[in-house]
């Protein structure tokens, strides 16, 4: 059954680097794993992203390699290698990389990763990889 199969790939290991090593683009969310209703996303990032929100989600970012400034209306957080954040929702922010940066987010699946704001970086879907 699909149940089967899908309990059967979510006991295997996932090795990070092998995923990040197939992405080449930039601020294009891939799903790695899912659970409870939550994506497991992998991305790289780097530049400037928009200012965004959203209403419904938490959203937590872990930062693998690099360097994110996660801007909020009142200040700046700065996060490292193994270093990570939770945006609460309705928390409007703009995440921000002056290097390449890996990052892993860990949010509900019906998380749209612009906050619906309308931007070329927007993806209507996640890729799972």
């Amino acid at each position: 059954s699909i149940r089967v199969f899908a309990d059967i790939c979510a006991m295997q290991s996932i090795d990070l680097n092998e995923k990040f090593a197939v992405i080449s683009d930039r601020w294009n969310p891939r799903i790695v794993a899912s659970l409870n209703g939550q994506d497991v996303k992998l991305a790289k990032i780097e530049g400037d992203f928009v200012w965004h929100a959203h209403d419904e989600e938490d959203e937590m970012f872990f930062v693998v390699k690099g360097r994110l400034e996660l801007h909020f209306r009142d200040k700046v957080e700065v996060l490292l290698p193994g270093q990570m954040i939770v945006v609460p929702k309705g928390v409007e922010h703009k995440p921000l990389a002056t290097e390449e940066t890996w990052i892993m987010l860990f949010e509900p699946q019906s998380t749209d990763h612009t906050g619906g704001v309308e931007t070329p970086l927007r993806r209507e879907k996640s890729q799972r990889i």
